[in-house]
């Protein structure tokens, strides 16, 4: 997409923001919005910080990502104003001038401390909503995140502009870049961390520049889901490589995981079982469609895979009937990604509030909304090999639902996660990695 695309997208991106804005402030009885951009937090006991996160609600109104210290003001009818925060300091770099096509969208302010945006914010007596946590407050300029504004505006957020899914994209040619590194580290013999290294190198970006911190298990480590530890030896011999990993983009995330077996064995067998049926799933994000019901379905898909390898001895609907598939798929389907990598609202039932329930016994499901056009979610079976989940399996009498051989033969290889962003369209679903990845290659 040229530059003049983008532009064209942020230009219409901004007026939903400030469209939305409008509703949202009407809802609560608001005048004025403020979006603080966050502040640095810092170690106990300790002068040292730890890496600064922006407020997602101010980066989605403008491509900032570092500028803490700064604040957004709208009031419907006015342009955004943004007062940001470019110190005298010697200590550190300091922010460079805002630039690009989206600052003639604004009125900026330049301040030199942070005590000088009370100078520019509303007054303490106006209707003011103030989106942020509490270490933001500046004076008696104090967030009060009032729940209908924020009702309103994360059930939207949803609902992604061409701005957002192009920003995406953006992140996710980052990520695949990545994946295709780190593949070629693990056929090379590196360990976890050199692989964690390459992946960066590909990418461009560092840990703390990362939306969430990479996820690569060799061997027995693809078991263990969040695994972050990175030994800096490769095992002897290296058999499996599991990665979850993502890219930033003007604040956008991607959020991409594969699997892969060092040699055509049984494992890359599975692994290749798991992609096709990861396929279906990717298919079935479609308006309307309830995705707590993709979640169930890929219960019985991964049943089914199971029984086809021999894992299990039981028909794919007495495995997830009895709870048995739970013990390989202990996480949820996925998820909606964005300014987040766990993008927020994933259980509301209406932008005014409201809770949709996750479905007995599935816990961990972290979105459970019907799908409409321009929601963007992953989607992610897993097959993994626990110890824990699968001595549970015994203690419930259902140790003759899996044949035990196979989960040994099957253990060495730690697990399988394959993980995919789509888009909901008012047609086919668009999948931003797998097309991605096709034009990277």
């Amino acid at each position: 997409m040229s530059s003049d695309n983008i532009h064209a997208h942020y230009a219409d991106h901004l007026r939903t923001a400030m469209q939305r804005a409008d509703t949202a402030l009407a809802r609560g009885g608001f005048d004025h919005l403020v979006i603080p951009s966050g502040t640095l937090h810092y170690q106990a006991f300790d002068d040292r910080d730890y890496p600064y996160a922006v407020n997602p609600n101010f980066k989605f109104w403008l491509p900032l990502t570092n500028a803490p210290g700064s604040w957004l003001v709208y009031t419907p009818g006015q342009k955004p104003r943004l007062i940001f925060l470019q110190p005298h300091d010697y200590w550190h770099v300091v922010p460079s001038d805002p630039s690009g096509a989206w600052v003639e969208h604004f009125d900026i302010v330049v301040i030199r401390t942070a005590d000088e945006a009370l100078q520019h914010l509303p007054d303490a007596s106006a209707r003011t909503a103030i989106l942020g946590e509490p270490q933001s407050a500046l004076g008696n300029v104090i967030p009060n995140n009032p729940q209908a504004v924020l009702a309103y505006l994360d059930f939207h957020r949803a609902f992604k502009t061409p701005y957002e899914v192009a920003m995406i994209r953006l992140a996710t040619r980052r990520g695949v870049r990545g994946h295709r590194a780190a593949e070629r580290a693990f056929r090379a013999g590196a360990s976890e961390f050199g692989i964690h290294l390459a992946y960066c190198q590909a990418v461009g970006q560092d840990s703390a520049e990362l939306p969430y911190g990479n996820i690569i298990g060799l061997n027995e480590h693809g078991a263990v889901l969040h695994y972050m530890d990175r030994d800096r030896v490769p095992p002897r011999p290296s058999r499996s490589l599991l990665i979850d990993a993502g890219a930033s983009h003007n604040g956008y995330a991607c959020d991409i995981t594969r699997t892969y077996s060092a040699t055509n064995d049984d494992f890359q067998s599975m692994i290749n079982a798991v992609d096709m049926a990861q396929r279906a799933m990717c298919d079935q994000v479609r308006n309307g469609t309830d995705y707590r019901q993709i979640h169930l379905d890929a219960h019985l898909a991964l049943g089914r895979i199971l029984k086809d390898f021999g894992v299990t001895t039981v028909d794919a609907e007495t495995a997830v009937e009895t709870g048995v598939t739970s013990a390989f798929f202990p996480h949820g389907i996925g998820h909606g990604i964005g300014l987040q990598v766990h993008d927020v609202a994933g259980f509301a039932e209406t932008d005014a509030g409201g809770t949709l329930d996750k479905p007995d016994g599935h816990p961990y499901l972290r979105m459970t909304r019907v799908l409409a056009p321009g929601m963007v979610v992953t989607i992610e079976p897993g097959i993994y090999f626990i110890d824990m989940l699968l001595n549970e399996l015994k203690d419930k009498g259902l140790a003759g639902s899996i044949d035990w051989a196979k989960v040994e033969a099957f253990k060495p290889y730690g697990g399988i996660r394959i993980e995919d962003e789509v888009v909901c369209t008012d047609d086919a679903p668009i999948n931003i990695t797998r097309e991605t990845w096709s034009e990277i290659a």
